[in-house]
């Protein structure tokens, strides 16, 4: 049924809203602001903590920078130091004072002439030493030699005198003794002179300083004489001791 207030207005029931939808309005505002707000200080007060951190971590990382470059330039000399020191080491091991090779070979040549092993002097000394591990040729001593005698072992005495000496310590052992007779002249003293070359290979860095292998050790021994050569050294001498015994010279000496 259609009611209908004939009241005037000022007795009408004024209509009002219902109390429980208030309250209810009024908790849901309440709600969503505290939520607004929640997510105001997560949003506002989590950025501003990170960017105090990450200030932090930069001013941290700034400074780390200036150690960080020192670190990589000390690194980089410690490289340019490695390789002085490394190629100081290659000098040493592959360096020869031939300041003390001269004094041996010369204290070699001076107990021959005390012992009456050989009279030897040379007319120069030649040293060339390398580096060609291809080749393995690591240089060589030449010298021109000459032995006042007219006996031809006392060339083969010198090489041994310089095999056991040393002198040798640094070289391969020197081939047999060869020579040839350059002048005689009974003026003279010595009236006899043999000339012959005193040829020498030097071992290699390993080697002299004692950190060759065995296989290397052996195979800078067959690249030095042949075993055998001592004897065939001595032959040498001795069948050139029989040549003088037989010539002219020795046999009027030998009827005197």
């Amino acid at each position: 049924m259609i009611r209908i207030n004939l009241l005037p207005d000022e007795y009408r029931k004024k209509s009002r809203t219902p109390l429980k939808l208030m309250l209810t309005v009024t908790g849901l505002v309440a709600v969503n602001g505290l939520a607004l707000a929640w997510l105001a200080f997560l949003h506002f007060g989590v950025q501003a903590e990170i960017e105090s951190e990450r200030a932090v971590l930069q001013t941290e990382s700034e400074g780390l920078a200036a150690q960080i470059k020192y670190h990589k330039s000390l690194e980089s000399e410690k490289k340019i130091y490695s390789l002085r020191e490394q190629a100081l080491s290659d000098v040493t091991q592959n360096r020869i004072s031939w300041t003390r090779k001269v004094d041996e070979l010369i204290d070699v040549v001076n107990q021959g002439i005390e012992n009456d092993r050989h009279m030897v002097w040379f007319d120069d000394l030649i040293v060339q030493q390398t580096a060609d591990t291809r080749t393995k040729s690591y240089g060589s001593l030449r010298a021109g030699g000459h032995s006042g005698s007219e006996r031809f072992d006392q060339i083969a005495n010198f090489l041994d005198d310089i095999e056991h000496s040393s002198f040798l310590s640094d070289f391969n052992r020197p081939a047999p003794p060869e020579g040839s007779q350059q002048q005689t002249d009974e003026d003279l003293r010595p009236s006899v002179v043999w000339s012959f070359p005193l040829q020498l290979t030097l071992k290699s860095p390993e080697e002299r300083s004692g950190k060759a292998k065995p296989d290397d050790a052996a195979a800078g021994a067959k690249g030095g004489v042949k075993p055998g050569a001592k004897g065939g050294a001595k032959s040498t001498a001795e069948n050139q001791a029989d040549k003088q015994s037989d010539s002219p010279a020795a046999a009027e000496e030998k009827q005197q």
